[in-house]
């Protein structure tokens, strides 16, 4: 059942976070309850929507697509939620789980074999819709309907850190990735034992909420993992690094030479900042046989010179690959579930510490166009 202070504001209206591109303005508005439509639907009581640096470049209008007919947007795709109604084919949940939708919805093209397959994340014709970013309406409101199929069940005991789910998604499909390109060699094999990772260096670009937890997964891997970033030590973020076993280097003292120097041979580069120049830069260190993952969407700028003499060169010597990776599949959803349990039993403490502030609805405009403060902001809705 709904609770009865929910029911008398939904008499009023839901509330919601939209964007009005046409107008550019960023609002807390009224919309209709959503209903049941199909036998497969589920109705979500919305409990927290995480704010990230997508829903801040979509309130800065540099993208973000209305649904067809809609003049707003509501935004918000990272979420969790409760699931409160559901209609009558529905078999994998039930009223009272909590569960964290998917983002991306396929294609109708029946010619794109990746939507057809459900691997919406690889859809080759660009026509996917998004909710809370392109042509669907997002997570940052009171109730939400969606197909079944695209729920995840959340285990109760974490509830408090389950809003990070989607941004780990990222770091779980491109582990994945990485797994799997590098079995085209005899990569450097862990002891029976040990995690698959040991022996390689893993360096993460960027200490925001996409990069410490990539580096979380990394260092339950095995990987001996740095974390390269702006700010200058000592630092909170710095100090979450060093207690879950990985090491912070601060660009504001060392080089991206320096850091090369220091981890030696990199086996595996994350990348989670957006920073395309020491991205690039970096992949100049990229160590025989590794992997570089971009998952950055950097803004516009201008035009950067960069070594391609360098890169193609040590491409081609040292077995090299670059892949991007973005969005994620159920496997990706039901992999970051199982390692957020891991990292709540290793790192209880740091992974707490990521969610650094819970707020209302109605502080939306300083969350979304404000100076960004802290690791992950939440917006508490239910």
């Amino acid at each position: 059942m709904l609770k009865p202070n929910l029911d008398e504001r939904i008499q009023l209206g839901m509330k919601a976070i939209a964007v009005f591109p046409a107008k550019r303005d960023v609002e807390l508005i009224d919309e209709p309850e959503p209903q049941i439509a199909t036998p497969s639907d589920v109705k979500l009581r919305m409990l927290e929507v995480g704010v990230c640096g997508t829903d801040r470049e979509i309130c800065s209008f540099e993208y973000g697509t209305p649904p067809p007919g809609s003049e707003h947007l509501v935004i918000g795709h990272e979420s969790i939620g409760e699931v409160v109604e559901i209609g009558s084919a529905v078999s994998r949940v039930k009223v009272g789980d909590l569960v964290i939708p998917m983002v991306r919805r396929p294609c109708p093209h029946a010619y794109c074999r990746a939507c057809r397959e459900g691997r919406q994340d690889f859809c080759f014709t660009g026509d996917f819709s998004e909710r809370g970013i392109k042509e669907r309406h997002g997570f940052m409101t009171e109730l939400v309907v969606d197909d079944e199929q695209y729920m995840n069940i959340v285990p109760s005991s974490l509830r408090d850190v389950a809003i990070l789910v989607e941004p780990l998604t990222i770091a779980e499909k491109g582990i994945s990735e990485i797994w799997q390109v590098q079995q085209r060699l005899p990569w450097l094999a862990a002891r029976d034992g040990e995690p698959d990772g040991t022996g390689h260096n893993a360096v993460v670009l960027g200490a925001g909420p996409v990069g410490l937890l990539g580096a979380m997964a990394l260092v339950t891997r095995g990987f001996t993992t740095y974390v390269y970033s702006r700010e200058a030590t000592p630092n909170p973020k710095a100090d979450l690094v060093t207690s879950i076993g990985a090491t912070y280097v601060s660009a504001s003292t060392d080089t991206l030479d320096d850091l090369v120097m220091r981890v030696g041979n990199i086996d595996v580069v994350y990348e989670a900042s957006g920073a395309s120049k020491a991205s690039f830069d970096l992949m100049k260190g990229l160590g025989t046989n590794g992997i570089f993952v971009f998952t950055g969407v950097p803004g516009r700028k201008g035009p950067m010179e960069i070594d391609t003499d360098s890169i193609m060169r040590n491409l081609v010597l040292r077995n090299q690959v670059v892949f991007g990776t973005v969005n994620a599949n159920r496997p990706a959803f039901e992999a970051a579930i199982a390692d957020l349990e891991v990292f709540r039993r290793r790192f209880p403490t740091a992974l707490s510490a990521l969610i650094t502030g819970r707020f209302a609805m109605d502080d939306y405009r300083s969350l979304l166009l404000g100076n960004a403060t802290g690791i992950k902001n939440v917006i508490a809705i239910g």
